[in-house]
Parts: structure tokens; C-alpha cells; sequence
């Protein structure tokens, strides 16, 4: 048996060593030693207190090279790293000094795992700015990104806890802030909303800061509310005037377009307005009619007028135009519907459609005891003869009853076109 396992003991080692040779060629062939790079976005500074004593900041160079990191290992080792398993840091302690711009601060990257000579990170510095520290406060506006709520409900307002948010940050990024906002999704909602958001910092060009330069920033979140009210369409207007028109003249009426509002209120101030007749007054020193002889108008601003607790729905314009009719005295203003407007001489197969549903006539009595005209005591006729198809601004001829005069030359727009038939549309 011993003799067996002794014959021939060389030629066996030597089949043993070139098994082992062979092993170790197909296993390095399989799983070789290979280097790969990988860039790494996040370099974290350590020791930022180091500067931060003196009131500086650091901002990264917008030239600076990406940071590369090449590790040597085994492929099977490699195929499972990413570059989110690298850390690489530079330490602001080990700067080459600080007194440079930019400051040029040592990069170490390092991978669990991995021995560190290994790994190699190119550039090997990060290229950094020290700036000065500076803090700022800016109030918070507050916005919904034009969402809106559900049907029959306005915001009517908008606030943010804090009101105003303290920024801290490098002295060229704050100064480039012009305004902080937060909005508020109030897609749908009948009924108050807040919620905790982070707020957009807009820069003096009305664009957003990056995420880059938010990074620098010292930024807390806000609470936001977006109180909502109810809507009522069917607000009255009415308008007093002030002073006293011209010598013979009289203030005969006073009317408003609109004269219906749609507004949106608390329901303390809604309560309050129905009290009130669900009206709104302009008052009288908003129109002055003093020594006018003509009909005045004056364009407001309605909103400046509405009680505390209310505003325009987003719809509405604040434009209200206040009209005060101004007569000779003893005139008065009578309206006659444009039905009622005889059509002369209208050419055959030639229609009249008119602007406007009532005229108004302007009238004077001869005695202050007559009776008032009613619109059947005015006759009006209009003549057509020489007009052809068009729109046209006609003179109305008005006969009154004996002992009435007419005030003013009285006028109306009418649309004259040709009778279509069945043939001619077909």
C-alpha cells in the first residue's frame, strides 16, 4: 500500500501545482482586480464651525471640476458599489489656508470595504468661496398657485405662522432675495385650510432660487391658512351724491352700473349686511354734483367701500360707475319702451332691430301742477327711409300733448338688414 502511494510521488506533485496553476488562472480570469470611477455629487464639509466663528460662509465654486472617484478592487466586489456607498468629505481644517479665493480644501473619499490606498479622488480639492454671513427677515406671502375652491366659496384670507421667516445664509445669495412664498392647495375645499409647507425663495429677477443655492440657506417651514367665505350674489348698490347742481337745474335720479354685486364675507359680516338689507352704500361725498347743468357720472372703486369683513368674488371688477340725472327744473325723465317706436318709411323687405329695450325722454311741463306723462301719452317715430343695411345711431321724433316740452334731442341705435326667406338662406 505504501508503495503505491510513493511510486511515482513527483509526477503527482507536479500535476498538483499545475491543478493549483490552473485554479488560479480561471478564478483571475473570472473575478480580475479592475479599477472604476464614479463621480460623487454630495461632498460633505466637516468642521464648517471652523469659519463659521469668524461669521463666514462657504459657497462651492460654480467651476469646480466633478469630483471623481476611481477605486481598485475585484469586479465582483465593484459590480456591488454605487456612488451612494462613497463618502467623500473635505475638512475645512486642512485647508491649504483660507486667505485664498478660492480656498482649496482636500478631498477624502472612502468606501466600506475598500482599503484606502485604493482609492483615488480626482481633483483632489474642492474649490470653495468664503463668504461673509449674513441673516435677513422677509415677510411671507402667502398664494394658492391659483387653485380654487369648491362653488359658492371665495379666500378670503390668506396667512402665514410665522408672518415672517429669519434667512440666514451667504451675503451674495441674500441679497439677491426680493420676496418669500408659500402657497396653499385650495383646489375644491368649502372649508378652511392649513397646512405646513416650505416656502419658495424668489430672486430679484422673479425667478426661483435652485436647489443648489437653497442648500446654502437656512430656511424653516411655515404653517399656512387659507380662511375661506361664503358668496352672496345679490348685493344691492345704491349711491347718495353731494353739493347742489347749476342755477334751474335739479338732481331728478340716481342709478349705478352695476347695480347688483357679488361679494364674499365672513359670517359675521354677512349676518351684519342682511340686517342691512343685503345693501351697499356709496356714500355721498364719493360723488360731487356741484354746479353741473348736465347729467354727471363718477367712476369709484367699490371695493374702498365695503364694510370690514367682505370682498369682491375673484370674478368681479372693483369699477362701479355712479349716475346722477340733472334737469332743468320742473323736467322730469320718462322711459318708453322701443317696441313701442313707430318705424317710417321702411323700404320693402327691410327690418329694424333696436339697440337698446327703452329711451329716455326728457320732459318739461308748463305748470308744476300738470299731470305726469305716461309712456302712452309720447308718441316716437324714427325714419328709415334712406337707410340701408347697417347700424345706425337715428334720431327719434317724439310728439307730446299740449302744454309738455321736450328737454333734450332724443336719440337710439337700430340695426337695419333685409328680410331673409326660406329660398335665399337655403
Amino acid at each position: 500500500m505504501r508503495e503505491k502511494l510513493t511510486n511515482n510521488i513527483l509526477l503527482k506533485f507536479l500535476s498538483l501545482v499545475i491543478a493549483f496553476l490552473v485554479w488560479l488562472i480561471v478564478v483571475n480570469a473570472d473575478n480580475p482586480i479592475i479599477t472604476e470611477s464614479f463621480n460623487v455629487t454630495d461632498v460633505q464639509l466637516l468642521n464648517e464651525a471652523y469659519i463659521d466663528a469668524d461669521g463666514k460662509m462657504c459657497m462651492q465654486d460654480e467651476e469646480q471640476a466633478p469630483i471623481r472617484v476611481t477605486i481598485k478592487a475585484e469586479r465582483k466586489i465593484l459590480d456591488k458599489i454605487s456612488a451612494a456607498d462613497i463618502r467623500a468629505v473635505a475638512d475645512l481644517q486642512q485647508a491649504v489656508s483660507l486667505d485664498t479665493d478660492p480656498v482649496m480644501v482636500p478631498v477624502v473619499a472612502s468606501c466600506e470595504g475598500i482599503a484606502q490606498d485604493d482609492i483615488q479622488v480626482y481633483p483632489q480639492n474642492l474649490s470653495l468661496h468664503v463668504e461673509d454671513k449674513s441673516t435677513q427677515e422677509f415677510v411671507v406671502n402667502v398664494t394658492t398657485n391659483n387653485t380654487r375652491p369648491d362653488r359658492g366659496y371665495e379666500v378670503g384670507a390668506l396667512t402665514s405662522n410665522p408672518e415672517k421667516l429669519k434667512i440666514t445664509g451667504p451675503v451674495s445669495l441674500i441679497n439677491k432675495i426680493d420676496k418669500v412664498n408659500a402657497a396653499v392647495d385650495v383646489a375644491d375645499a368649502s372649508e378652511d385650510v392649513t397646512a405646513e409647507t416650505e416656502v419658495t425663495v424668489i430672486d430679484k429677477n422673479g425667478e426661483a432660487f435652485s436647489d443648489a443655492d437653497m442648500s446654502y440657506l437656512n430656511v424653516s417651514q411655515v404653517y399656512v391658512t387659507a380662511r375661506l367665505w361664503k358668496v352672496r350674489s345679490d348685493v344691492k348698490i345704491r349711491a347718495e351724491y353731494s353739493g347742489v347742481p347749476a342755477d334751474g337745474y335739479v338732481a331728478e335720479s340716481v342709478t349705478t352700473t352695476p347695480n347688483v354685486i357679488s361679494v364674499a364675507g365672513s359670517n359675521s359680516a354677512l349676518e351684519t349686511l342682511e340686517e342691512q338689507n343685503n345693501t351697499i352704500w356709496i356714500p355721498a361725498e364719493a360723488v360731487d354734483i356741484s354746479g353741473k347743468s348736465t347729467d354727471h357720472e363718477e367712476k369709484v372703486n367699490v371695493s374702498d367701500y365695503l364694510p370690514e369683513g367682505l370682498k369682491l368674488t375673484a370674478d368681479s371688477s372693483e369699477d362701479l360707475f355712479v349716475r346722477v340725472n340733472i334737469l332743468p327744473e320742473g323736467s322730469t325723465v320718462c322711459e318708453i319702451p322701443t317696441k313701442n317706436i313707430v318705424v317710417e318709411n321702411a323700404p320693402a323687405r327691410m327690418q329694424v332691430a333696436f339697440d337698446t329695450a327703452m329711451i329716455e325722454v326728457r320732459i318739461k311741463k308748463a305748470s308744476a301742477d300738470m299731470d305726469e306723462l305716461t309712456e302712452n301719452d309720447i308718441k316716437a317715430s324714427i325714419d328709415i327711409e334712406e337707410q340701408g343695411e347697417g347700424s345706425y345711431e337715428l334720431p327719434v321724433k317724439i310728439k307730446l300733448p299740449e302744454g309738455y316740452e321736450l328737454v333734450d334731442e332724443v336719440t337710439t341705435g337700430v340695426e337695419v338688414s333685409r328680410i331673409s326667406t326660406t329660398d335665399e338662406t337655403s
